[in-house]
């Protein structure tokens, strides 16, 4: 009898896509938090973003996704956000 012991350096034969775009987002108190289409969730203070900071939590929670989820908005306080940039990506 053979027992089968993994290569730990093999590739997995199927690697997650991941998706710079957010579908949900939530506030705790010191941070935004994104959830991607792909299922991560990426976080930043919100402290980087004084117009949210300084925000009620009505205003908070009245955003909109922008571009399939590439960006978000935040009317009453005009905030933009980008996914792509909060992933350290390039803007394209």
């Amino acid at each position: 009898m053979s027992t089968f012991i993994p290569d730990p350096n093999a590739i997995p034969d199927r690697v997650p896509r991941l998706e710079a775009r957010a579908v949900a987002l939530r506030f705790t108190a010191d941070r935004l938090i994104l959830r991607l289409a792909d299922g991560r969730e990426i976080s930043a203070p919100v402290a980087w973003f004084p117009r949210l900071a300084g925000a009620s939590e009505a205003q908070r929670a009245d955003w909109r996704l922008m571009g399939n989820g590439v960006g978000v908005h935040w009317e009453d306080v005009d905030e933009d956000i980008s996914v792509p940039v909060l992933l350290g990506l390039p803007c394209e």
